[in-house]
């Protein structure tokens, strides 16, 4: 779900932008000590995770751990998300530096989204929660892409094959395979180490 550079337009650009810096700070606010190996692991994964990727017209279909990160670092995903996202574009060119707030917002949001749905499904089962989590973050990500690029160019969602069909249909069944990866994910660790998914209150 990285977008390149020149995909999107100059103001969308600029706008996600400044709504990356608010989530970054909302993300950095508060952080204790011992929040950083939890960060910092879940970081690492994100970054080697999301550099699996196939070029979609002008994103790319790849895992994004969006619903894991929620579920795991809490407010502190979008943390995590920016460092991944800084080091992809910066070492491996994967997603672009005037997309960089684009491509924040389009991960973060859905984290944040299952941090403050956790709490709603905390008595639902282990692997529901998980793969509630893992769907749901996908979708809403595939969501975001879709009005960032609407915005952007209305040329986007014109015709059979619109580049927006193509994302919908590229990324449902990995919606479905995330899903079904952070459902067993969550049911395996929850067993190890409860504490694990407490969040950031």
């Amino acid at each position: 779900m990285h977008i390149a550079d020149g995909v999107i337009s100059l103001p969308v650009a600029l706008t996600t932008t400044v709504g990356a810096f608010g989530l970054l700070a909302y993300s950095i606010k508060g952080v204790r000590e011992e929040e950083i190996p939890r960060i910092s692991l879940l970081t690492g994964a994100f970054f080697v995770a999301s550099l699996i990727n196939i070029p979609i017209g002008p994103t790319s279909v790849h895992p994004l751990l969006g619903g894991f990160l929620g579920l795991v670092l809490g407010k502190r995903a979008p943390l995590g998300i920016f460092i991944g996202l800084i080091l992809q574009a910066v070492l491996f060119q994967h997603g672009g530096i005037t997309t960089l707030g684009a491509n924040m917002i389009l991960m973060s949001l859905p984290a944040l989204f299952i941090y403050w749905l956790s709490r709603y499904l905390y008595h639902s089962s282990l692997f529901l929660r998980g793969f509630l989590s893992g769907f749901l973050a996908i979708g809403l990500g595939v969501g975001l892409l879709i009005v960032l690029l609407l915005f952007s160019d209305q040329r986007y969602g014109e015709g059979v094959f619109s580049v927006i069909r193509i994302v919908i249909f590229a990324y449902f069944p990995l919606a479905l395979l995330e899903g079904i990866l952070t459902g067993f994910a969550v049911k395996h660790l929850f067993e190890m180490k409860p504490n694990l998914f407490k969040g950031d209150v």
